[in-house]
């Protein structure tokens, strides 16, 4: 079953974009009176206070706060395992979702009625708050609790693009058979892995999507709060469908700067002008690649301030560019490219010195599928 809360009063199609998480009297009377669970971190704003302390402020029965990767108020590393613990602020249990386990068990949602999700998503496949969700409206399936998704804004909702999932190749950071860039809200995403049969086991998750108000694909929305400790502006996030291939490479993405998703780099890179050297930097990377070494390669901050025309691609001339200068080496693919790229296409289409715009061809058809699926599932024009 899925319910879709119709938006009301809407304002002028140029208003401000209204997250529905920001809409409080429309979801606390659904919230009123039942025992919640809520999948939220520190991005999980409405206004200048978190959805946890909104909610508990409003007299909501909050049991249970489940956290994704990068932990609930504070800020782990990527890939860091997170314990669960009591929230001092609140003195609420914090179960986390990327430690032991990645998805709720019974004992998690015992004398739950509904759980709540509202992450800041950024509408990329590797990003794993998407498969988070999954796994949450899996447990809640299973256990015959509802759940309520507040919308947010997707910053790369505008395009679509990149290579399709190999389901051979599904993992965390790749669970369901859609491209890199799939251009949809966390929303619209959670009523197609219901309505796409995805949950599996012949389950269906009883939800609910809270739809925003004066939203549209293409519209320009950034998070006021960093949606993950490493991606830390505009320009981090508009690259980062890009740059995050090279982190299942020896290329280093410039975690351990100020300004990781920016810029790339590697000790054996030449003709370069511009350098870096990763240092540890506490909540963001502990343990850089290349730490405390010169690594050579681009500064990207001011990228699309230069190539404007270049938002809406994933650009692959980086990562070709650093194979064939740096491929000849062992080693330069990752186990983990595969499961970054949702195949071994593309990594064997670069050894095999395709370029990009026939990498890109290959890409079509199955982009051209995915848009039949996504199109049953769009909330917004």
């Amino acid at each position: 079953m899925v319910t879709l809360l119709v938006m009301v009063n809407s304002r002028m199609a140029d208003a401000q974009i209204v997250p529905s998480a920001w809409n409080t009297e429309r979801y606390l009377k659904i919230l009123h009176g039942k025992k919640a669970g809520i999948v939220a971190n520190n991005a999980s704003m409405v206004g200048k206070l978190n959805i946890v302390d909104t909610l508990l402020h409003s007299g909501i029965d909050v049991r249970v706060v489940f956290s994704p990767e990068h932990g609930f108020r504070i800020n782990e590393e990527a890939g860091e395992d997170v314990n669960d613990y009591l929230d001092p602020v609140t003195n609420v249990r914090v179960v986390s979702l990327y430690g032991i386990k990645k998805k709720p068990v019974g004992i998690d949602l015992e004398g739950l009625d509904l759980v709540v999700f509202d992450l800041q998503d950024v509408g990329v496949r590797f990003f794993t708050y998407i498969s988070t969700l999954s796994l949450v409206m899996e447990a809640c399936a299973e256990n015959n609790i509802a759940m309520l998704v507040l919308d947010r804004p997707n910053p790369n909702a505008f395009y679509i693009d990149g290579p399709v999932l190999d389901m051979k190749y599904k993992s965390f950071v790749g669970m369901h058979p859609v491209p890199v860039v799939y251009g949809m809200t966390i929303g619209e995403y959670a009523s197609m892995i219901n309505g796409e049969g995805w949950i599996g086991k012949g389950l269906h998750c009883d939800l609910t999507v809270l739809p925003m108000e004066n939203y549209n694909h293409q519209a320009v929305y950034f998070p006021p709060e960093k949606p993950s400790p490493n991606l830390t502006t505009p320009n981090s996030i508009l690259l980062y469908p890009s740059l995050c291939f090279f982190e299942g490479t020896t290329i280093s993405v410039g975690r351990g700067t100020l300004y990781p998703f920016e810029v790339y780099g590697h000790p054996g890179l030449t003709g370069k002008n511009f350098s870096f050297k990763p240092e540890p930097v506490i909540g963001m990377d502990s343990h850089p690649l290349y730490k405390n070494k010169t690594c050579f390669g681009e500064d990207l901050r001011a990228y699309f301030e230069k190539h404007p025309d270049e938002k809406g691609n994933i650009r692959l001339a980086w990562l070709i560019g650093c194979y064939r200068e740096l491929g000849g080496k062992p080693g330069f693919f990752t186990d983990y490219f595969d499961c970054l790229a949702g195949s071994d296409e593309l990594r064997k289409q670069i050894i095999r010195g395709m370029n990009e715009e026939d990498i890109r061809k290959s890409w079509q058809p199955g982009i051209k599928e995915f848009k039949k699926i996504r199109e049953r599932y769009l909330l917004y024009p």
